[in-house]
Parts: C-alpha cells; sequence; structure tokens
C-alpha cells in the first residue's frame, strides 16, 4: 500500500471536517500500567487549535504535558492486550479530518514530520551524534520528498539559512557537538519545518537557553508560523513563553485540564487557584522587586494514587470554602460566568473565586 493510501484511508468523522477544528482532541486518556498500579498520565483533556494560532500548555513537571504531545505524534509504544509494555490509550485526536488514536504506527508513520512535527526539549540527545546535521535534516525531507540527495542538501541548506544559522553552506556539514545550544535548537527548527508542517509541537524549546537565545527563538517561532501558517502548540513551565506567544493557555494539573482560555483571560483573570499559584510564583523583571514570590505549597501528586475529589485540594488553601466537595467530587471543567470560551475546573463559586483572588496576587501580577 502507498503512502499517500495509507493516510487517506484514516478514519475520517461523519458528516465531513467542516464542523471540526484543524486540530481536535477529545477525551484523550494516556495511562501506562506499571507493578505499582495503572499511571494516569492523561485523564479526559479535551482542546481544540486551528491553524495560524498558538496554544500554550503549561503546568508542573508531571502533570502530562509531555506525554499529551508525544501522544499527539503518536510516538508511545501502544501497550499489549493485558496493558503491559507501553500506552493504553483512549478518547480521540482529529487531525485536519483523520483520527489518530486507532490509526496504525504505519499510518502515524506517514503523518510525522510532513504533516506534523515536533521540536524536542534537548535538541543534543535528540539529534544523531554520528551524522552531521545537513545529513539529519535532508533525511527528513527524503522520507517524504521524492528528491535527489542533492536536493534534499539544498533545502537544508536553505532552512539553515531560514533559520538563522550563519554560513550555512559550510555549517551544513558539521555536527551537533560543533553546535552552540542556540544553534543546535535552530538546527532543530529547521528539521521540524522542512516539509512545511500544518501542526508543529515545541515541548520547552527554550530550556538551558540564556535569555537572549530564548528571545531569539521566540522571535524566530512567531516569525515561522506566520510564515508557514501552522497551528502551534507550546508545552512549557515558563509562563513568560508563552505569555510571549500564546493565543490560549491551557493549565495542566494532576493529567487534567484545570482551566483553559484565551491567553489574556488567562492571565489577567485567572480562576484556578493552581493558576493563582503559578502566576504567584512568576519572577517580574519589568518591575522593582518589592515582595517576595508566592510559591505553592506541598508537592504535585501521585499519578497512581490522585487525592480523591479535585487533585489540588491537599495544596489547595480555599477548599475550605467548598464544603465536602472539594475533597469528595471531581469537578467538571466548565464555562466561567459570562465567558464562554474560559473554562476552569473547580468548585469554589465563581463570586467566591473573584474575591479571593487577593490584591497580593493581583498586585504581583
Amino acid at each position: 500500500m502507498s503512502r499517500e493510501t495509507e493516510v487517506h484511508t484514516l478514519s475520517v468523522p461523519p458528516g465531513g471536517t467542516s464542523d471540526r477544528a484543524f486540530l481536535d482532541v477529545r477525551d484523550l486518556r494516556v495511562h501506562f500500567g506499571t507493578e505499582d498500579g495503572l499511571v494516569k498520565s492523561v485523564d479526559g483533556l479535551s482542546f481544540q487549535l486551528e491553524r495560524g494560532r498558538t496554544l500554550g500548555i503549561v503546568g508542573e513537571s508531571g502533570s502530562g504535558k509531555s506525554v499529551t504531545s508525544m501522544s499527539l505524534l503518536g510516538l508511545h509504544p501502544r501497550a499489549d492486550r493485558k496493558g503491559k509494555g507501553g500506552a493504553i490509550l483512549s478518547g480521540e485526536i482529529w487531525l485536519d479530518g483523520q483520527e489518530l488514536v486507532s490509526a496504525t504506527p504505519e499510518q502515524l508513520r506517514a503523518l510525522r514530520g510532513q504533516k506534523m512535527a515536533m521540536i524536542f526539549q534537548d535538541p543534543l540527545s535528540a539529534m544523531h551524534p554520528y551524522y552531521s546535521v545537513g545529513a539529519q535534516i535532508a533525511e527528513a525531507y527524503r522520507v517524504h520528498n521524492e528528491v535527489s540527495k542533492a536536493q534534499a542538501r539544498k533545502r537544508a541548506i536553505e532552512l539553515l539559512d531560514r533559520v538563522g544559522i550563519p554560513q550555512p553552506d559550510s555549517r551544513v556539514d558539521d555536527y551537533p557537538h560543533q553546535f552552540s545550544g542556540g544553534m543546535r535548537q535552530r538546527a532543530m527548527i529547521a528539521m521540524a519545518l522542512v516539509c512545511n508542517p500544518e501542526l508543529l509541537i515545541a515541548d520547552e524549546p527554550t530550556t538551558a537557553l540564556d535569555v537572549t537565545v530564548q528571545a531569539q527563538i521566540l522571535d524566530l517561532m512567531r516569525d515561522l508560523q506566520k510564515e508557514f501558517n501552522s497551528a502551534l502548540i507550546i508545552i512549557t513551565h515558563d509562563l513568560g513563553v508563552v505569555a510571549e506567544l500564546a493565543d490560549d493557555i491551557m493549565v495542566m494539573y494532576g493529567g487534567k485540564a484545570v482551566e483553559y482560555g484565551p491567553a489574556k483571560s488567562v492571565f489577567t483573570e485567572p480562576e484556578h487557584p493552581y493558576a493563582w499559584g503559578l502566576l504567584g510564583s512568576m519572577p517580574r523583571l519589568d518591575r522593582p522587586v518589592q515582595d517576595r514570590l508566592l510559591p505553592i505549597p506541598g508537592n504535585p501528586p501521585s499519578l497512581i494514587n490522585l487525592p480523591s475529589g479535585c487533585a489540588f485540594n491537599p495544596r489547595c488553601a480555599y477548599k475550605e470554602a467548598c464544603g465536602t466537595a472539594c475533597t469528595t467530587v471531581v469537578p467538571e471543567l466548565e464555562p466561567t460566568d459570562g465567558a464562554a470560551k474560559h473554562l476552569v475546573r473547580c468548585h469554589l463559586p465563581v463570586e467566591t473565586r473573584r474575591t479571593t483572588f487577593t490584591e497580593e496576587i493581583r498586585n504581583h501580577l
């Protein structure tokens, strides 16, 4: 079966694709069977993303951000019938009308790199040390295009030049260890964009880079997104990054989305106590340092033994205002009052949330 046939035979939603977003994730669950129990890394995640827009996914380590991104690209080995040896996936992932959870490994390989691509967190470990940077970019291009080695090399030089690598004609033959950290990240972006993917996922794209290089990488990603009109997902724990790039923000905790909405709304009128904590613990460099940061007490929960009710309740300073619901009932992700696009998963009444969002936190923000 040809690659074109494989892609064409992926499931198509009833009634066509006009009623769906370009990326439509519905009730995604990614669990892993272990000797200690079932790890619920992602547990009922739903979101949408259109071409040309950017979604920022934020949260502490262990909240399910990277597992989500790996699921979108089909990079998790699947578990066997006994639920062992890999990920147990359920739910739906629709990409431009094609369903990916039920797709075969061959079908997903045909889409990766061409329809969707990923910028990994550590380019030094993501790139092969024995092959030149140009050879790896050219290989990614030849996998999806019937071109000669010379044409693929020319394409690699074009992309290295586009992402700001100096003297791309000569640097194309250098190896990853000969590039600086910022240059390796640019090379990773070139590799991800070599086939003009429509969905680009960046997992911690500026980690371990100095502030100046971070700004350059973010400017580059913004410019390239406009040029290619890609849908972009930024996965990070750095709220400054999503403030620069994101149109919408999804805050994850314990494998679930606890807040989801337009970036401006989430930053200026956050509704969930966990989002308050993230924002309150973020240092500000655009104003004099007057107050201490406001850390979130406690540690993220075990994804094997999540707390009953709201997963954030052991760390929440406001759970007493909810009575017993906070520790017994899992809250739904629901629209906030008068803001259908801003969703929050919290038992606190809207009025209480907005009056509890203290002046101390507001002043810090």
